[in-house]
């Protein structure tokens, strides 16, 4: 019998004892931890873990009992089972469109459902309506506030997958912690080099000779997650600052669109910190 992988994440304020709790819960369940990833930041503490099941399980009930450990440690725990076959993709954005217009346009070859569009401003909604896809507008200034907001959207919509489709914020360890390894984002630039904002300027002002893109999982380290694909291009002298940003743009989209399929389809797996293709 195949056996089932279950995601439990934990996010609270940091306190003793609260990664042995969740392992021996998982044990007298007769699970597996066969991976456990656990972080501290600024006395904020959040903690991944792979369970393995070698036989069927109640996953109703492992999450409410979970759900009551955490409640009893104060802490937030959600549970996540990768056996639906159509995954639930939320798409994050706010002006740019070239990337949600290739994902849109081929929504139809992806192994999921885009639930929502969620946008920071309203400039891409008439893409959405376009699609009949629910478009939520979340523009708090404050990033607590607004994480909040896209945490409730995304347990609304019973989010699997978000796809940051240049969305230009960057998001906290206290949301990108309850996601590991589902949120992709795009980098215009080939990642580790040229990180952070204005990736094709900074790379067009070095002379670099070759730019190109990067879709990467999302972690609490801005622009340092697993890669997934690099694709690029090459620098011709007659090249200006315009004519990069308009080459790397559309291999930015092709780029993002490959990143998810192959996340969608089960084909990628994180170790130590690599994307690896998964063997059949």
């Amino acid at each position: 019998m195949k056996k089932t992988i279950v995601g439990i994440t934990v996010v609270g304020k940091d306190r003793e004892g609260v990664v042995a709790k969740f392992t021996n819960s998982v044990f007298e369940k007769g699970g597996n931890v066969e991976k456990v990833n656990q972080n501290v930041i600024k006395g904020l503490f959040g903690m991944y873990l792979e369970v393995s099941f070698a036989s069927k399980i109640n996953f109703k009930k492992l999450d409410s009992d979970l759900q009551k450990l955490g409640k009893k440690l104060k802490m937030e725990v959600s549970t996540h089972s990768e056996t639906n076959s159509q995954k639930n993709i939320a798409v994050f954005v706010t002006k740019e469109p070239y990337c949600l217009k290739e994902i849109l346009s081929k929504r139809n070859t992806l192994r999921g459902k885009i639930s929502v569009i969620v946008g920071t401003e309203r400039t891409l909604a008439s893409f959405a309506k376009k699609a009949k896809i629910p478009f939520v507008v979340v523009d708090d200034r404050n990033q607590e506030k607004a994480e909040e907001k896209l945490l409730k959207v995304c347990k609304k919509f019973e989010v699997d997958l978000i796809v940051l489709a240049r969305y230009m914020r960057i998001l906290t360890p206290n949301f990108v912690w309850r996601y590991p390894n589902r949120v992709i984002n795009i980098h215009p630039s080939l990642l580790p080099a040229f990180p952070g904002s204005l990736a094709y300027a900074q790379a067009f002002e070095r002379g670099t000779k070759i730019i190109g893109v990067t879709s990467h999982y999302v972690t609490e380290n801005l622009d340092q997650g697993p890669i997934i694909f690099q694709d690029s291009f090459k620098v011709t002298p007659e090249d200006t600052l315009e004519s990069i940003k308009k080459n790397g743009q559309k291999l930015e989209a092709t780029t993002l669109l490959k990143a998810v399929k192959m996340h969608l389809d089960n084909k990628l797996e994180v170790r130590w910190r690599k994307v690896h293709t998964k063997s059949k």
